[in-house]
């Protein structure tokens, strides 16, 4: 090979050095304006009403790190379940039916019980969310701030809207086209939310949360049209840098729109266990 071969290859191998290798184009027949791609996103996630499912959860924060295994059940709006299990059963169960949350830790022998809100969610799952919130992240959606200013812009394949509110918060949206929709028409492209991140007006990171691993989970309740379903995130991670706290969410089994059992999202406490009122601060 000729000096001036080499040459040409070395030139080439520093370009891509620096511009990096191509990303995933983008469609070619785009979404126009972001109202359009979050109603599209909303309608195909529609059909996703109930979750029940196991997950494994890795949660760390100042504190240390903890792992175990979740029994989920979640009904929108609002409703959650979450049992914390062990070999020998549950050692903690929380409940919310919209309106009333309760805890019942058989580690330390307390039942708490109190408003449903962020700061009794967070008891037990440690995320600061509500049951509103936990129960669109589980269902591959995600809660938007009050925006004055929208925008998008197509990167890597997916397209990016940013919110922005009147305080200077900014939340960005992640939603990659599926490969084989990159020549289909707006209404007919499948999309996946990869990220949700919203940040403060210094534009410090508030919270993220990502979603990966999507997988087709079968709706039972229509069995005249058999490949009816949803694609449903199997990792979900969470993340709040300002309290210091990552969980990792990975589903090992998941059933959609199952029948809900009539007291599913409230209990009662065992006997011997403490009663204790809590607020919302």
């Amino acid at each position: 090979m000729t000096r001036n071969a080499w040459g040409g290859i070395a030139a080439l191998l520093g370009t891509l050095a620096l511009t990096g290798c191509p990303g995933r184009p983008c469609p070619t027949y785009p979404f126009r304006d972001p109202a359009g791609v979050l109603e599209h996103y909303a309608s195909m996630r529609g059909p996703a009403r109930v979750l029940r499912a196991e997950a494994r959860v890795d949660r760390r924060d100042t504190e240390g790190r903890i792992r175990g295994t979740v029994l989920m059940f979640v009904e929108r709006p609002e409703r959650v379940r979450f049992d914390a299990m062990t070999q020998f059963g549950p050692a903690a169960v929380l409940t919310s039916d919209g309106e009333r949350f309760a805890l019942m830790d058989l580690r330390e022998n307390r039942y708490f019980v109190g408003p449903t809100c962020p700061a009794n969610i967070e008891r037990l799952l440690g995320i600061r969310f509500g049951g509103e919130e936990v129960t669109r992240f589980l269902l591959g959606e995600t809660p938007t701030i009050e925006a004055t200013e929208r925008t998008m812009r197509c990167e890597n394949g997916a397209y990016v809207v940013t919110l922005v509110a009147a305080d200077g918060t900014r939340q960005e949206l992640a939603l990659q086209v599926r490969g084989s929709d990159l020549e289909a028409q707006p209404e007919d492209q499948q999309l996946r939310l990869i990220r949700s991140e919203v940040f403060g007006p210094d534009g410090q990171t508030v919270w993220r949360v990502t979603f990966d691993d999507y997988q087709f989970v079968a709706d039972p309740g229509d069995e005249s049209t058999p490949r009816r379903g949803v694609m449903m995130p199997y990792s979900l991670r969470f993340e709040d840098p300002l309290r210091g706290t990552d969980t990792l969410v990975r589903f090992e089994r998941i059933d959609l729109n199952v029948e809900v059992p009539e007291d599913a999202f409230q209990q009662e406490p065992r006997p011997g266990l403490s009663v204790e009122e809590v607020t919302c601060e």
